[in-house]
Order: C-alpha cells, then structure tokens, then sequence
C-alpha cells in the first residue's frame, strides 16, 4: 500500500523541477544575447518597415508618416490600424513627430525591380495583325454577313476540328465587325 502513494518530498521535488520547466520556456526574459534578442535596433527597423509596406501595399493612398504615427500609438499592430484606416480613424501625427527616413533600397530589390521589367509582356500587336486578318479588311463583302447568317443556323458539330475553324471564324467575325462599328464611329465623329 506505501508503493500506490507519493511521499511528500517527491511531490516537492516534482513541483519545483515543474516550476523551473515552466519559468525555462515561458518566461526566459534575460537569456539572449541583444543580436539574437527580437528587441535589437536592427530588428525593430526591419520589423517596422515591413508593417508600414505591407499598410501602404493595401492602401497605397495613405502618408507613410501617418502609419508610422499609428504603428507607434498601437504598438506595432498591423491589424488595428488596418482597421482605422479602413473606418476612417486615422489620425494625422503632431508636427513634432518625426519618423526616420526609409532606408534606401537594397541592391537584391533593385535587382529584383529590373528583373520585373524584363519580364512584363510586350506590347501585344491590334488583333488584325494577331490573328492575319489584314487581307479582309481591305475588301468587306457580303460574303461576311452570310457567314454570319449561317454560324447562327448551323448546328452544334460534333467533330472537333470543324468546331474549332467555326469558333476560330466567329472570332474573326466578330474582330472584323468590331473594326467597321469603329470605323463608322470615327467617320461619323470627323463629319460633325
């Protein structure tokens, strides 16, 4: 029967090896050194940099000065002045304060920034050029408009290359039919 119970010193000893586990990893306050601390200078610039390009990447219509003033009101917290902006509390900071400037773009974003250049589309060609079109423009028949007529009557077909020249000259259709409303428009336009 003395085997089922704890004495009381074991108990003791379990309680403060617990207590010292417990102080160990919730409340290790002086432990790191201040270039591992999330509290070093570096840190704080890098984190409130980041807070104040991700407010302005969501509203890029308001003053970084005023999300500096509000980060530094409330502490940091991206959320709460994402929600007065969005409510319209954003207050305007005092003539006094004075954030610092942002820091200059590094040389990976300037990098990163040509890269993006490079990888935006060209210009894309008018869609008479895309699509080889240029030889009908040049004589409009009557033979168009009975295409039309005939798209709009004939059936569904059930062999996919028929399908796709019929989608392919409904485009184009279209694409010429487009040309000569605008066509008309601006002769319409340079009359009046």
């Amino acid at each position: 029967m003395s085997d089922d119970q704890i004495s009381l010193p074991y108990f003791a000893a379990i309680l403060i090896i617990l207590g010292f586990i417990v102080r160990y990893l919730f409340f290790n306050g002086g432990g790191a050194s201040p270039a591992q601390s999330p509290r070093s200078p570096e840190a704080l610039l890098r984190a409130r940099e980041t807070a104040v390009e991700r407010i302005q990447q969501m509203f890029p219509q308001t003053d970084r000065r005023t999300i500096l003033w509000d980060l530094h009101r409330n502490g940091m917290n991206i959320q709460n002045t994402t929600e007065r902006i969005l409510a319209g509390r954003l207050e305007t900071p005092p003539i006094t304060f004075q954030p610092p400037a942002p820091p200059p773009p590094s040389t990976t974003s300037a990098s990163s920034s040509a890269a993006l250049r490079k990888v935006e589309k060209p210009s894309q060609p008018d869609l008479i050029t895309r699509y080889n079109l240029t030889n009908r423009i040049t004589s409009p028949t009557a033979t168009d408009e009975t295409v039309n007529i005939d798209h709009k009557t004939k059936a569904w077909s059930s062999n996919r290359d028929e399908r796709q020249a019929s989608l392919q000259k409904r485009r184009e259709d279209m694409i010429l039919a487009a040309r000569r409303k605008m066509e008309a428009k601006l002769a319409k336009g340079k009359s009046t």
